[in-house]
């Protein structure tokens, strides 16, 4: 039952997003919107408690949520087959460009945080 409240925040939190973006024409996903008004959210107890419950739910049922790419995937071999080695080399380019950004920003904090230490 409280994972159900869980899903039920996360589902009305990306609602929210999703009216913020149609009623003021910002250019973000409804969705991202509704993940940033959750992080703040988090800090109640009240959302906080089953969102987390929800999470480790679907955690655990992570692999359930990969058969529907599977399936999509094989419908579309002949995509795959004509588009193969392009596709890869975007996905592993991405991947190291999303690597390096990562580790910048963490190697920024970094400093920042020892530099507050002091």
């Amino acid at each position: 039952m409280l994972a159900l409240r869980g899903l039920a925040w996360i589902l009305l939190l990306q609602s929210a997003g999703e009216a913020l973006v149609h009623l003021t024409g910002w250019p973000l996903p409804g969705p991202v919107l509704g993940l940033l008004l959750l992080l703040p959210a988090l800090a109640i107890p009240l959302v906080r408690e089953p969102v987390g419950a929800c999470a480790e739910l679907l955690l655990q049922h992570l692999s359930l949520l990969f058969v529907p790419v599977g399936v999509g995937v094989m419908t579309h071999l002949d995509v795959l087959t004509r588009y193969g080695l392009r596709l890869a080399a975007v996905i592993v380019l991405s991947t190291w460009i999303g690597m390096a950004v990562t580790v910048g920003v963490l190697k920024l904090l970094q400093r920042r945080g020892d530099g507050e230490l002091r």
